[in-house]
């Protein structure tokens, strides 16, 4: 008699199983993993922290709308602080648990150190903000692409500027010995010496997170420096441009996008009036720059912060390429990304051979009345 009724148990669940099948209710489709990954914590989650932001709110919206491919969309984030040492443990971790994709990380130094193990397990990553251009153009992670112009054009802008709009001679070229920091430095210094109007009178590397400047600021008045340029992030930045001031140095200070970030005008108060940055061209007037915007302002109550509209752009190119390529297939997703035209935020891009988004570029900013404010 057990045997019957087990027998009978068995074919009932089964019966019930083709009845759910056979009535399209089915199972949940697995969902699609999307990890974000940068400094979530610590001196630089300015910068990372709006990413995290992005991504859920472009997962939310697809979610509401069926997902991609009837698959959910989920966001897994972890924090790497800016450092490598943390991002391959970061990268390990986000393998183990499955992603299809990233966006991220945040700093070239992380994202670097990260690449490899994406790379061996297939996984593209999409950083909105990392800009060292040996990321591309080395040709060592055909996984990694972003939507951020990279360091080279970001300091041939800078320097243009320094030598056209400012009309300086003399150029001190600082730098926080960082992959990012340290690369937009040398190109700065390799096209001010090409280009021949200027002289860079100083090249030197400061390092982070020092309460004191005062050494390299005295180089700075010492070896007469009309301007600074100065590769690195907000925390050295305000740091030593507080010093100058402080010491009455009128010495014009220009920087990169690590500093283009309302934390370096909090932190430096009255000193970063007047100071100059480099960062990703305003597109606030392109309709989904300014939804976007809006989303963030009701979910959060605040304004988004930097990167946030790269970051998005990022999440809708990651999951337009998915829809497109049909799977997250490494191979079509790839090819797609390369292929397929997608309007975002930062405008209408898709990605070159390199991984460089098309579409993408830099301005110049200036700090004016105690807002970033882009030069025509």
């Amino acid at each position: 008699m057990k045997k019957n009724v087990g027998k009978f148990i068995v074919a009932a669940v089964a019966g019930l199983f083709m009845i759910v099948m056979l009535s399209g209710i089915g199972f949940a489709a697995d969902p699609i993993k999307i990890g974000v990954a940068g400094a979530h914590s610590g001196d630089l989650a300015s910068y990372g922290i709006p990413t995290i932001n992005a991504v859920k709110i472009v997962a939310e919206k697809i979610n509401a709308k069926g997902g991609v491919l009837g698959r959910q969309v989920e966001v897994l984030p972890e924090d790497d602080v800016c450092k490598p040492e943390v991002a391959t443990n970061t990268a390990t971790k986000l393998v183990s648990e499955g992603v299809d994709a990233v966006i991220g990380h945040i700093c070239s130094g992380a994202t670097k150190a990260a690449l490899g193990i994406y790379k061996d397990s297939n996984i593209i990553a999409i950083s909105p903000s990392a800009t060292n251009p040996g990321l591309t153009q080395s040709g060592d992670y055909p996984n990694f692409y972003r939507t951020i112009a990279s360091d080279d054009a970001q300091a041939k802008l800078d320097v243009a500027f320094a030598l056209d709009t400012l009309k300086v001679k003399k150029i001190a070229v600082i730098h926080d010995k960082g992959d990012y920091g340290k690369g937009f430095a040398e190109f700065a210094k390799k096209y001010i010496e090409e280009d021949g109007r200027g002289e860079v009178v100083l090249f030197e590397g400061v390092t982070p997170g020092a309460v004191d400047y005062s050494a390299v600021v005295q180089k700075i008045k010492r070896f007469k420096a009309e301007c600074v340029i100065f590769g690195g992030y907000h925390p050295e930045a305000s740091k030593i441009v507080s010093q100058m001031r402080k010491k009455r140095m009128k010495t014009i200070f220009l920087s990169d996008d690590g500093v283009k970030d309302d934390t370096f005008i909090k932190v430096a108060g009255k000193y970063a009036e007047g100071v100059y940055a480099s960062g990703p061209k305003d597109t606030s007037k392109n309709p989904m720059n300014i939804q976007a915007i809006k989303e963030h302002k009701e979910k959060y109550g605040s304004d988004p912060g930097a990167f946030y509209i790269n970051a998005y752009s990022a999440a809708i190119a990651m999951l337009n390429a998915i829809e497109k390529a049909g799977s997250t297939d490494y191979d079509a997703v790839t090819s797609a990304l390369k292929t397929e035209w997608v309007e975002t935020p930062i405008g209408k891009i898709k990605f070159d051979d390199r991984g460089d988004a098309i579409g993408a570029g830099f301005s110049v900013y200036q700090v004016q009345d105690g807002v970033y404010v882009e030069l025509k």
